[in-house]
């Protein structure tokens, strides 16, 4: 049976804010004094996305091959969806549909308005994915998503099965042709990724080699350069990565958040008491922060304010 969240005389649990300065840019970085866990129970938490015409949160619970859905009025929480083919990385399009990565049945889906899915990739070259993990959406509505083998390896995540593709690539879906091509091919363990402010730029996380890094984006949509954005070390395994208004990167590292300036300087950290898979900014000003984390989600209100779309305006 899986434990839902508890509730205290009409309160959620929370605990301390440990923000930790590391730079003096990052001294003016604040919020609540305490942080909400949301919900807990999941077996690993991944993959969140706010709607904000709908006001909730949606999240992945990769091996119990469901969906989770956390409504903002009420505080609810439900299931969105099970079975998910064990979905991971989620995000928005720019009609607000859910596209997401299930490392089951190794493709990317779209979540139609009227609830249907339909399937924008599968293959590359006709050999099926690895294992989608995580996704965005640029504005010229190409979406680009990694493809580790994590679903491979057991049942946990996925479905054991062998590997069709020789390596584990960054991928970009055409959104008028359906093309897919591979846009990067040196990776270990590709995992989040995120666009800069003005998409001239992308940051990709290597799990395995525990570093970020950064690639000019073209024209075309070709990616060049591909430098060591910011390692990690022994210690920070970096996954999922958002970036803030002012261009600052915040990738889900170890047990918390870190925060890196758009110079690549690590100026401070968020920490939390479970290792940490993700997160999004949400709510109506995008200064909500929700973090998923081994069996909860985690949220904070922060004066911090979330990077918008380059299609929804400034």
């Amino acid at each position: 049976m899986v434990a839902e969240q508890r509730m205290v005389s009409g309160m959620t649990d929370t605990i301390p804010t440990e923000f930790e300065v590391l730079d003096e840019r990052f001294a003016g970085i604040g919020g609540d004094d305490r942080i909400e866990i949301l919900h807990r129970g999941t077996r690993w938490a991944e993959g969140p996305v706010y709607f904000p015409a709908g006001r909730f949160l949606v999240w992945s619970d990769i091996p119990n091959e469901r969906m989770l859905r956390w409504d903002e009025m009420t505080g609810a929480v439900g299931e969105f969806r099970r079975p998910s083919g064990y979905t991971n990385g989620n995000t928005l399009d720019r009609e607000g549909r859910l596209i997401s990565c299930e490392q089951g049945k190794r493709r990317v889906t779209r979540t139609e308005h009227d609830g249907s899915i339909t399937v924008v990739a599968d293959r590359w070259e006709g050999k099926r994915f690895n294992s989608p993990n995580d996704v965005v959406v640029r504005s010229d509505g190409s979406i680009w998503f990694t493809d580790p083998p994590y679903g491979l390896l057991s049942n946990y995540e996925g479905i054991a099965a062998d590997q069709e593709i020789d390596g584990c690539h960054v991928y970009r879906a055409d959104p008028v042709t359906g093309e897919v091509r591979v846009v990067a091919d040196d990776f270990s363990r590709p995992n989040g990724l995120a666009f800069s402010l003005d998409e001239r730029q992308l940051y990709v996380a290597d799990t395995k080699a525990r570093h970020l890094r950064v690639f000019d984006v073209g024209e075309d949509g070709v990616l060049s350069g591909g430098k060591v954005f910011a390692e990690g070390g022994d210690q920070d395994s970096y996954d999922g990565l958002r970036l803030d208004e002012t261009g600052r990167v915040w990738t889900a590292a170890g047990k918390g958040l870190l925060c890196y300036d758009p110079d690549g300087t690590l100026i401070g950290r968020l920490k939390l008491p479970e290792a940490t898979a993700n997160l999004v900014f949400g709510g109506l000003k995008r200064n909500q922060l929700f973090i998923t984390a081994s069996t909860s989600l985690y949220t904070l209100l922060t004066n911090v304010t979330g990077a918008r779309p380059v299609w929804a305006g400034r």
